[in-house]
């Protein structure tokens, strides 16, 4: 797609601006820093390798959206980790107890040995990949093997050793607080209400083999309130971690989404675009850029520095200076490039500065970064030709206008001098006058008929009727010599052909492609050969002729205005033709026949069927 030229002028408005300090490195990473260009397997486009903004944000994103609760497998790692350290633990301490003279009963001995056990176990085998499709909470399952485990044996080394020296109780906070960063809040609450009924249950065994009940009654109740505060917290705690871990996700995904949408907008741009850091290592290059530069741009390996391709020297040079003084130098904004094997361009280059940073914990050091934008001068200077004809259209439609009326007053004031009997010298001037007259009417009238106007009101014709009668009073006022008649077959169906088309445009179409047709084709009877017939709910009006094929670089502007291949020719005949045919919503292409048919150039024009009554 051709940029805008509002879009061409911002572009230009950037040429000058001075080095910039403010990070832009979303603007740039939506692209890629392409220091590798490795593609993802399975990936449907080439993305930039590990360690550019895009593939940072793109893997951030699938990682964070591989799972609803990512904290949670997280925690429960650590979680499973800690059970087992802990179980160690469990089995070193009452051994240690007995080396200092304590005595450990053989039942709590076998209790701690049991737990160490199960806990080592889970955490060997604990299988982090599926952990990948687990919800935001515990399954049932989980939490039987971990928290319930804890519970069961935490509470029974309270029971068994109610006046220890070790405080079994304290460990009963370890699943009051799992229980609530990693269960449902009512779970969380149960939990913590079941610990509270045991340590008062431990009270109560404390106190029937002699303890102080009050104020073992205050600690435990003490402990409960403590249990059920944690508990509290832990759940709060959980919940925001997981609102924000769900706002994450969703802002890497619509970071991830403008990534690949910015990516295929400068993949598809049809200017070229570099990005080139300070050293002068081309960092990033678009499927346009790299056409522009030729074989060398073909390839090109990313990152690749200038400096090591001779034919983009005049670039590398520009860019110093660009990054000494801090703005693109205005000697450059043209620049010629010899890319070998006689491949001269010379491109138009608009430059952008930047700085890139880091992102979220990245500690890369920011650094400077020139956006080269390239546009091959050819296609600026086919713009400014486009834009010269379209102005020149608009000017000649005005002096056509001015013209119209002072033609009409000399072709009349001519016919008036041809009604008197004139001598044989001046008849012959006055009849010059009149011919051309008629040839600057036609003029004129081309020329009105290129300005744009309003649509044309389509009527409902017969288009048997209506070709047939155009076509006879083509004969009828060709030249003899041109012998219209015989060289013109039509082919006309005996059924009416109902199209939706103005009669005088039509008539002016048929015309001016049979005046086309009969000045390029043989003098033979049958050079012309028109055809009308209906198909695929449409009309179809076809003139062939045999003349010599049109060329392929004359074919490419047949329908362009003020394009002719006689001295003479206005080069608004096909044109106007393919103007009032969209204005009446039908359509006119050239095609070329096969080499064995003797008709080879082929117009056909499409009309619209009228809808039957």
């Amino acid at each position: 797609m051709s940029p805008s030229p509002d879009r061409r002028c911002a572009g230009r408005r950037q040429v000058d601006r001075p080095l910039r300090v403010a990070s832009d490195a979303v603007g740039l990473g939506a692209w890629g820093d392409s220091r590798q260009t490795a593609e993802e397997p399975g990936a449907g486009c080439s993305r930039p390798a590990a360690g550019s903004d895009s593939r940072f944000i793109a893997r951030e994103a699938r990682r964070q959206m591989a799972a609803e609760g990512a904290a949670l497998p997280r925690t429960l790692r650590t979680y499973v980790a800690a059970r087992a350290a802990l179980g160690l633990a469990l089995v070193l301490a009452p051994w240690l107890a007995s080396l200092m003279g304590g005595r450990t009963p053989l039942p709590l001995m076998a209790l701690c040995l049991a737990y160490a056990g199960q806990a080592v176990s889970l955490w060997l085998l604990h299988d982090p990949a599926d952990e990948r499709q687990r919800p935001d909470h515990l399954l049932p399952s989980q939490w039987l093997w971990t928290i319930g485990v804890d519970l069961v044996a935490f509470s029974l080394l309270r029971l068994l050793d109610p006046l220890g020296q070790l405080n079994y109780a304290a460990l009963l906070v370890l699943p009051v607080l799992m229980s609530g960063v990693m269960t449902q809040r009512r779970v969380a609450l149960a939990t913590a209400a079941a610990v509270t009924l045991l340590l008062l249950l431990g009270v109560w065994l404390a106190a029937a083999e002699g303890g102080d009940m009050l104020a073992q009654l205050s600690q435990a109740g003490l402990a409960g309130a403590g249990m059920f505060l944690v508990t509290l917290l832990a759940s709060e705690l959980a919940q925001r971690l997981a609102r924000e871990e769900r706002m994450a996700r969703s802002s890497l995904e619509l970071a991830r989404q403008q990534t690949l949408l910015n990516r295929l907008v400068i993949e598809e741009m049809s200017d070229g675009v570099l990005v080139v850091d300070r050293q002068g290592d081309l960092r990033a290059i678009n499927p346009a850029g790299r056409a522009m530069l030729g074989q060398v741009g073909q390839a090109l390996k990313l990152p690749s520095p200038l400096a090591d391709q001779p034919g983009l020297d005049g670039l590398r040079q520009a860019l110093d200076q660009a990054y000494h003084h801090g703005s693109w130098p205005a000697s450059a904004r043209e620049i010629s490039l010899s890319l070998g094997d006689g491949d001269d361009r010379r491109l138009q280059v608009r430059a952008r500065f930047t700085r890139r940073g880091g992102i979220a914990a990245d500690d890369t050091p920011p650094e400077d970064i020139c956006v080269l934008f390239l546009e091959d001068m050819r296609s600026v200077r086919t713009r400014a030709r486009q834009d010269k004809l379209a102005a020149m259209g608009r000017m000649s439609a005005g002096i056509a206008h001015e013209i119209r009326n002072p033609l009409a007053a000399i072709a009349q004031a001519n016919a008036l001098l041809l009604e008197d009997a004139l001598p044989a010298p001046q008849l012959q001037l006055a009849r010059i006058v009149a011919d051309n007259a008629r040839r600057l009417k036609r003029i004129v009238d081309d020329v009105l008929d290129v300005a744009p106007g309003a649509r044309a009101q389509a009527v409902v014709i017969d288009a048997v009727a209506e070709v047939a009668q155009i076509c006879a009073d083509w004969r009828l006022a060709a030249p003899s010599e041109t012998r219209a008649a015989e060289r013109l077959h039509c082919d006309l169906p005996a059924a009416v052909l109902p199209v939706l088309f103005d009669p005088e445009h039509l008539r002016r179409v048929l015309i001016n492609l049979l005046d086309n047709a009969a000045r390029h084709a043989g003098p033979l009877p049958g050079a012309l050969r028109l055809r009308l017939a209906p198909r695929s709910g449409a009309v179809w009006l076809t003139l062939a002729s045999d003349g010599e094929v049109i060329a392929a670089d004359v074919e490419r502007h047949l329908f362009e205005p003020f394009f002719s291949t006689r001295s003479r020719g206005s080069g608004l005949g096909l044109y106007i033709c393919r103007e009032l045919c969209e204005r009446h919503g039908a359509s006119i292409e050239f095609g070329v026949a096969p080499p064995a048919m003797r008709h080879r150039n082929v117009f056909t024009v499409t009309m619209r069927a009228a809808p039957a009554n």
